[in-house]
């Protein structure tokens, strides 16, 4: 069985509409917007369409995209955080099964995404769901550790979000979050080659237009595939006067991360030099 993008439209909670659908005033409003933020927004708009147009074989059985069905807290996310050009621009791989695929947020733990970031919005669902993964939205309960690590340590380093985002953005490089027939949580390196080539290009180009939009003159990757994937992207586009650096992915499933995954990247950040942007 293939799975298939949907045919949905950001906003309209994962229901499939055709392509004539008009746009709701937001989403036009969002296209005729020059601010960072609606131009960050008019990129993920069209990745999310071209997206739509690629189909993922075996091991791979459903495909999400909280662009779509989570669009209003991501928006919201985006609106309220990046209004203004960021220097230093955080780079995860895609979403995880408890963090973005739920809210829209990268890195979602889904009580600090309510309680620290202030995100608030209508979460609907994707037409196709895996019976073990189900979108709860905002009222997700089960923990997302990577994200709890990842937004806990800024959290703690910053007191507000705010001061945070005042020269730094969170984003992922591929918005699309791969469930197999058990249920399991695939991330794009798990994807036969030639479908992640496809998905990945499309990605890459995105992120070009992201950084250039933002203004963004260093890219984190959160985790080694993130880093290097944002230094081939921006190498083969020509994006000049960008630094690409990497900390640790803080994910369970690396032993490293679960000894002390905060002090490590503090570390590194304090090495790269953006530790001092977060506290002056």
């Amino acid at each position: 069985m293939e799975a298939v993008q949907s045919a949905a439209l950001p906003g309209t909670g994962g229901c499939v509409q055709g392509e004539s659908a008009p746009l709701s005033p937001e989403l036009e409003a969002v296209f005729q917007g020059s601010s960072p933020a609606s131009l960050f927004l008019q990129g993920e708009l069209v990745l999310s369409a071209r997206l739509r147009e690629l189909s993922f074989g075996a091991p791979v059985e459903y495909v999400y995209n909280p662009l779509e069905y989570a669009w209003d807290t991501h928006q919201c996310y985006v609106n309220k955080y990046c209004q203004g050009r960021k220097e230093v621009l955080f780079l995860g791989m895609n979403p995880g099964p408890f963090g973005m695929a739920q809210n829209g947020v990268p890195f979602g733990e889904a009580s600090i995404v309510r309680d620290w970031l202030h995100i608030t919005g209508k979460v609907g669902r994707p037409p196709f769901e895996h019976p073990k993964r189900p979108i709860l939205g905002l009222e997700c309960r089960q923990r997302e550790v990577s994200g709890a690590r990842f937004w806990g340590f800024f959290q703690k380093l910053c007191g507000e979000p705010g001061v945070f985002f005042r020269r730094c953005f969170v984003h992922n490089l591929c918005p699309l979050a791969f469930v197999s027939q058990t249920g399991r949580n695939l991330t794009p390196a798990e994807l036969p080659v030639e479908q992640r080539d496809k998905l990945l290009r499309l990605c890459d180009l995105a992120l070009c237009q992201a950084v250039r939009a933002l203004g963004v003159s260093t890219v984190v990757g959160v985790g080694r595939l993130a880093e290097q994937r944002a230094r081939r992207a921006l190498s083969e586009a020509g994006v000049e006067g960008v630094r690409v650096e990497g900390i640790m992915h803080p994910s369970p499933r690396n032993p490293q991360a679960n000894k002390g995954w905060e002090e490590i990247a503090r570390a590194k950040l304090e090495e790269v030099g953006v530790l001092s942007l977060l506290s002056e």
